[in-house]
This record gives C-alpha cells, sequence and structure tokens, in this order.
C-alpha cells in the first residue's frame, strides 16, 4: 500500500512537471517562454506570445498530461485489487485523488524549471475531466462563460476553479471519500492562490482583458 501510493505520488508529479509550453516555444520559436509576455509557462502566455497553435497545443498537452496521471492512479489501484489479489484499504477514487494533486503539484512546482511553473488551470481540468467528468465540463463551462462575457482569463479560472468542487459536490453518486472531496478543495485553492497577482489587479482595475500581446 504505502509502495503504490509513492509510485503514484511520484509518477504524477513527474508526469505534471513536463513543462510543455516551455518545450514547444523553445522548439518552435527558438524562445524562452518565461522571458516573454507575463513569463508564464501555461496556455495563456503561449497563446499570446506564440501563435494560437502553440496555445491550444500547450492547453492540451498540459490537460492530458493531468488526465494520465489520474488514468495512472487508477492502473495502480486496479493492479492491486487485480494483479496482487489485494483490496486496498482506500477506495479507487482516493487513489486518482492522489494522482490528481500531485499532477497539479508538478505542474505548478516543475523541478526542471527550478519548481516555477504555471497555474494549474489546463491540467486541473485535465485530473478530473478523469476522476469528476461532469463537474469538470460543468466547471471549464463556467470558464467559458465568465471569459465571454468580461474577456478576463484570470476571472474565468479562478471562478471556475471555485465552482468545480461545489459541481463535484452535486454530481458524484454515491460515496463521497473525504480525502477525495479534500484534494478537489485543495487543487481549486492552489489554483486560485496561484492567480494572487491577479486578483490584486482586478480590484485594482488593471488586468488586462483577453486580447494578443497582454500579460497573462
Amino acid at each position: 500500500m504505502l509502495l503504490a501510493t509513492a509510485l503514484i505520488a511520484v509518477a504524477a508529479y513527474l508526469l505534471g512537471s513536463i513543462p510543455a509550453g516551455y518545450l514547444l516555444v523553445r522548439l518552435f520559436r527558438n524562445q524562452d517562454i518565461r522571458a516573454v509576455g507575463s513569463g508564464n509557462i501555461g496556455a495563456t502566455n503561449v497563446l499570446r506570445a506564440g501563435g494560437k497553435g502553440l496555445g491550444a497545443a500547450t492547453f492540451l498537452l498540459d490537460m492530458l498530461k493531468g488526465c494520465a496521471a489520474v488514468w495512472l492512479g487508477t492502473a495502480v489501484w486496479t493492479w492491486m485489487v487485480v494483479g496482487i489479489y489485494v483490496v486496498p484499504r482506500a477506495p479507487q477514487q482516493d487513489f486518482e485523488a492522489l494522482a490528481a494533486f500531485f499532477a497539479v503539484i508538478g505542474h505548478m512546482f516543475p523541478v526542471w524549471l527550478r519548481f516555477k511553473g504555471g497555474k494549474g488551470v489546463a491540467t486541473g481540468f485535465g485530473v478530473f475531466l478523469v476522476a469528476a467528468p461532469w463537474a469538470a465540463l460543468a466547471a471549464i463551462t463556467v470558464f467559458f462563460l465568465v471569459l465571454a462575457l468580461s474577456r478576463y482569463v484570470s476571472l474565468a479560472s479562478i471562478l471556475g476553479a471555485a465552482s468545480f468542487p461545489v459541481f463535484a459536490w452535486f454530481f458524484t453518486h454515491g460515496d463521497r471519500p473525504a480525502f477525495f472531496i479534500a484534494v478537489q478543495v485543495a487543487v481549486a485553492l492552489l489554483i486560485i492562490a496561484k492567480h494572487r497577482q491577479n486578483i490584486q489587479r482586478l480590484f485594482a482595475g488593471t488586468e488586462h482583458r483577453f486580447g494578443p500581446g497582454q500579460p497573462a
């Protein structure tokens, strides 16, 4: 059990820490995305600095690494039940939540970039698209609605993240393990905390709306 937990945590962290935006901009533009725009390695800054194609690819890859991490958690839980016939003390949802948490941590604090990573929106969406799909889809709907109305990516990200645990509570049927719920709330709070500078600018009225060449 302890070995499986450690395996999931380390593997999910390493998956999450793959800096897709940094690698894509370095490969196709021969630039360091950290020196462009807001300096963030996420999809929004890549979109503004590298174009729609690289921005979309960054979002997709960041999302997929989150999905892959949760699939790994499910695979380990299944292997323990079916492969070695050990009934884990924790339910499958807790294994998925563990992977989700460390994948997002890896994206936000990647070892490859001296622990300075992205804000976790795409990776957070990816992990919960597998672990709590209806809640994730509802949360990203909130994101797009807020973005369409306000044109603030940061505000859309904050409200989308904040709405996810609420949707997850109502859309999850059956048991709701405490750890699974705690991770949902923790990931949402981490994403919001990563937007603290954006929050300050929103209150000050200096936050940039979505558009070419604007900081993320």
